[in-house]
């Protein structure tokens, strides 16, 4: 196996607009996170990825943009963000960028010239269809509810939105669209960046002409359609070989609808695409049949038998993404945990001991938790807005049940303010934040975990300590995994194998206590790495605490 600097880094996303606010409008921005850098240095990340910071009107939190080659007014200026570049390459941090290149926003000068005629030369740049019998082109839905087509008056014709109407789809069938894209990517690597993270990048080539999808019961048609379609890889091959090929980078797709086939061909071995993929099969094991909008908890086996597919699928082949959290996904300790300090651990034992790169959210090393939203009115996130008014308009769900289960599963459970210590607004500004604060931030917040030798925070960083500096690095990198137990309702274990080293993880997933007998030897000299108990002693037939975890060489 080929060794590579981004195999062995710890990666912490940060949405900046909640992350920490400098001067104090309610907004995080670029100096907040600079200010934060040696807090970052003390946890152990090497690997910053900002969510965008590009110029944009914010329809989707900066994911719809404006100008890829300017930064939006709420966060700072260009200046700031060089000034965060450079402090973060003096203290041995990699700064990632979000590349989002499946849309961009309907006030960007490339969308405003192709509305404006059809003549235009960049009218192509994006994806325009006739009416058909005076309606949408096909059935297909928006990631975001309703159709995903709109109509433009002007033009008399229907532009295709997989996300918001503000989000309109580049056409990457035309080859001036990728020239452009190509050209901006290289301009941000001469600047000195260490790599991107591509937004949906698994949905730029669309299905070949757009026929209606199934609908499988919901309102419009099934948007897997437009994942994976048949010139993805082509393009990224072009991507790889125009830009990307060219400097040290640090690539990773986020790719919907994602199969280990399709994810061995992204990630490959040769490097002629990307170094790594986020898929979201584990993530997507409580959605419901028709929508994600459930409460139905994950079941350990499936879950086991799920990132074990990807753990071993990808072995020598490609690489893996480990992950439970991001800015669109609740928060792992109130999903998989019991929002306990003890859950929280655990569970970040179990993702950081596998084979692959690991992804701390902000936060998620403090143990941060879902937020309980006490109405529609406190969301801002579209998705969750959005589905709300369309799905009890419709009369398909119960407004009192529905809100229970987007309170859960909402992305804005990401996006509450950093909670740094237990002044008012968490200390993330001294403003009424964009978003309100989770009310816990007296109990969980960074200023007293520093303070805790027995916190979430330094829990993490031995974790991450391991994974990056200690003498078992290797084996946490690039050992082989097999599972172990794999029936077993309760338990997640695993070893870990790599030139004569062997580790055993377990991890009880429950908040029950539970006998383990282990199906390998364990020895008489076992050497604990991490624990998250005082009884740390391993024996062939272990009664595990509720919540305990815990790494052996054994």
């Amino acid at each position: 196996m080929t060794k590579k600097w981004w195999k062995e880094s710890v990666v912490y996303q940060i949405y900046p607009r909640s992350f920490c606010d400098s001067n104090h409008d309610g907004i995080g921005d670029l100096n907040g996170i600079r200010g934060k850098l040696d807090y970052l240095k003390e946890l152990g990340i090497n690997v910053i990825w900002m969510s965008p910071v590009y110029k944009s009107p914010n329809d989707d939190n900066g994911y719809d943009i404006s100008d890829y080659q300017d930064i939006m007014d709420e966060f700072g200026t260009m200046a700031d963000f060089d000034a965060l570049l450079q402090e973060a390459h003096e203290r041995g941090i990699k700064i990632v960028m979000d590349l989002v290149v499946n849309h961009t926003s309907d006030e960007h000068a490339w969308f405003v010239e192709s509305r404006s005629s059809k003549e235009s030369e960049k009218h192509d740049y994006y994806i325009w269809r006739e009416a058909k019998d005076g309606k949408e082109p096909n059935n297909w839905g928006s990631c975001f509810s309703g159709s995903a087509w709109e109509w433009d008056e002007n033009l008399q014709m229907y532009y295709l939105h997989c996300f918001s109407k503000k989000q309109p789809d580049l056409n990457w069938e035309n080859p001036k669209v990728r020239d452009e894209v190509f050209s901006m990517m290289d301009w941000w690597c001469q600047k000195g960046i260490d790599g991107f993270r591509m937004d949906v990048i698994s949905m730029i080539s669309k299905p070949e002409g757009l026929p209606d999808a199934p609908t499988h019961g919901g309102l419009y048609g099934d948007n897997q359609i437009t994942c994976n379609g048949p010139h993805v890889h082509e393009y990224l091959q072009e991507m790889n070989e125009r830009v990307l090929s060219k400097y040290d980078l640090m690539t990773v797709g986020e790719t919907a609808g994602v199969t280990l086939e399709e994810a061995q061909k992204y990630a490959n071995a040769a490097g002629t695409e990307l170094n790594m993929v986020f898929q979201f099969e584990h993530v997507g094991l409580d959605a419901g049949t028709v929508d994600k909008w459930c409460k139905d908890p994950i079941k350990i086996t499936e879950l086991k038998e799920n990132l074990t597919k990807w753990q071993t699928g990808l072995a020598d082949v490609a690489w893996n993404s480990l992950f439970f959290c991001n800015h669109d996904q609740p928060r792992v300790v109130s999903r998989l945990g019991d929002n306990s300090p003890k859950s929280a651990k655990c569970i970040a034992t179990m993702i950081h001991m596998m084979q692959g790169t690991p992804y701390v959210y902000q936060g998620e090393e403090l143990g941060m938790t879902n937020c309980a939203f006490p109405s529609v009115e406190e969301y801002r996130d579209i998705e969750a807005i959005n589905a709300f008014h369309e799905l009890t308009e419709a009369k398909m769900r119960e407004p009192e049940e529905l809100f229970e289960c987007i309170n859960y599963k909402s992305r804005d459970n990401a996006r509450t303010p950093m909670q740094w210590n237990a002044e008012k607004y968490a200390g993330f500004s001294d403003a009424e934040p964009w978003i309100m604060v989770n009310p816990n931030y007296t109990e969980i917040n960074a200023e007293a975990e520093l303070k805790d030798e027995d916190s979430v925070f330094h829990y993490y960083q031995k974790l991450i300590s391991l994974r990056r500096f200690s003498q078992w690095k290797d084996c946490i990198v690039y050992g082989n995994y097999q599972l172990l137990s794999p029936e077993n309702p309760s338990v997640f274990s695993y070893t870990r194998e790599y030139e004569g080293m062997k580790l055993l993880v377990i991890c009880n997933m429950t908040a029950q206590t539970t006998e383990y007998e282990i199906p390998v030897t364990v020895g008489e000299n076992a050497q604990v790495l991490i624990s998250n108990t005082e009884n740390s002693d391993l024996k062939q037939t272990m009664t595990l605490e509720p919540w305990q975890a815990g790494v052996w060489q054994i």
